[in-house]
């Protein structure tokens, strides 16, 4: 159960990452202003990947 939920989070990352890129070359986000909006972006996905597998395993 654990290494698949650990799989499909490790696609999900990579996923948004892909994303996030696009949407920074699309909105021209300055080069400077990037590594912000990642670091968000990722935090963002973490927290919800963490509280996603403990209503997972808690129920």
């Amino acid at each position: 159960m654990i290494s698949v939920f650990i799989i499909f989070s490790i696609f999900i990352v990579f996923y948004i990452n892909k994303l996030t890129n696009s949407l920074c070359i699309q909105k021209e986000i300055p080069e400077d202003r990037q590594p912000k909006v990642f670091r968000t972006i990722n935090i963002l996905i973490l927290i919800l990947l963490t509280s996603s597998y403990l209503e997972i395993l808690f129920t």
